[in-house]
């Protein structure tokens, strides 16, 4: 019997998320809010979880931000 995928599948083969990609990622992120009409300094005071909420309904978040 071979020895494939079926004992291979434990989360430590997994690969784990980079300090790099993520801050790019979160930059892109407040880019894109930017693009939307947000301000910096709002955005500053955002964690990053939050912003990715902000960004899951772009078109609501701009109607939101356009009438404040």
């Amino acid at each position: 019997m071979g020895t494939g995928r079926k004992f291979n599948k434990k989360p430590d083969t997994r690969p784990r998320k980079s300090g790099g990609v993520r801050r790019r990622r979160d930059e892109l992120h407040e880019k894109r809010l930017i693009a939307l009409g947000m301000s910096e300094e709002k955005i500053k005071h955002l964690t990053s979880k939050e912003i990715r909420i902000l960004l899951q309904r772009p078109l609501k978040t701009a109607a939101m931000l356009a009438k404040s």
